[in-house]
């Protein structure tokens, strides 16, 4: 085993916890549930090495304490004003490695105030665990960030390579591109997603987002008349189009 290629563990109705392993270990993202993971370690013969959180969410880190106890050693990577497990606190500006590969730690606040991304560089391109940020054809909602915040994360994003693959949290795609079709009902890239039903959907680059994902599209004029039509109202800039559209979101 040394596939540095993250793979999907389904937890719960649909979350997903990022695995990927050398020969030596493993290492994990958003545990939010112990027994998937410690059911592929057994079945694999690997310890786990490291778990890389992004939000204390109780889906994402609900499994840490049981991971903690079956090995004692594990690297347990997050804020640590918000999760007590973390033993190796990061933020905005550090660096993680596993298998030889960097990752660069950014905050990306918005769903929650203390929201992190893992940008981890290997040799077939950046991949990203992005948490609760986005998702495919979708955002996180808004907990204890603010919605500016959320857009501005997702800007950043979005200034990434187009090559870049996201590694979302969730499974949410099918009902993300239902909404994104009540936005742009003449989308054919849209159209074009809803019928690949295959699953997993993730992880998907940031060109298929930028093609099919409302909230990465707030700068078209078509978006904002559409979201402010909606809305029943008229909308200042690209910040309030988003805070709009999430706002609808919520309702749909």
């Amino acid at each position: 085993m040394n596939s540095l290629t993250p793979i999907p563990i389904p937890a719960f109705n649909d979350n997903y916890i990022w695995l990927a392993a050398t020969d030596n270990g493993a290492m994990c993202v958003d545990p939010g549930d112990a027994a998937p993971v410690l059911a592929w370690l057994a079945e694999h013969n690997l310890p786990l090495q490291q778990i890389w959180l992004t939000h204390h969410h109780h889906d994402h880190i609900g499994g840490v304490a049981a991971l903690k106890a079956a090995y004692p050693e594990v690297q347990v990577y997050g804020a640590a004003d918000e999760i007590t497990e973390v033993t190796d606190p990061v933020g905005e500006g550090s660096q993680v490695a596993f298998g030889g590969y960097t990752a660069d730690v950014w905050a990306v606040p918005g769903h929650t105030s203390g929201h992190l991304a893992y940008l981890w560089q290997l040799p077939q391109g950046l991949q990203v665990f992005c948490g609760d940020t986005l998702f495919s054809a979708g955002c996180g909602r808004v907990f204890t960030g603010t919605a500016a915040q959320l857009f501005a994360s997702l800007s950043r994003l979005a200034s990434l390579p187009s090559d870049t693959l996201f590694y979302p949290a969730h499974e949410y795609t099918a009902s993300n591109l239902r909404f994104a079709a009540h936005i742009e009902p003449d989308n054919t890239d849209v159209a074009r997603a809803q019928a690949d039903t295959r699953l997993p959907t993730l992880p998907v680059s940031l060109a298929h987002e930028q093609a099919v994902n409302p909230f990465l599209r707030t700068a078209l004029p078509a978006v904002q008349a559409r979201v402010a039509e909606l809305a029943g109202g008229d909308l200042a800039d690209e910040t309030a189009v988003f805070t709009a559209m999430r706002e609808l979101k919520n309702h749909f």
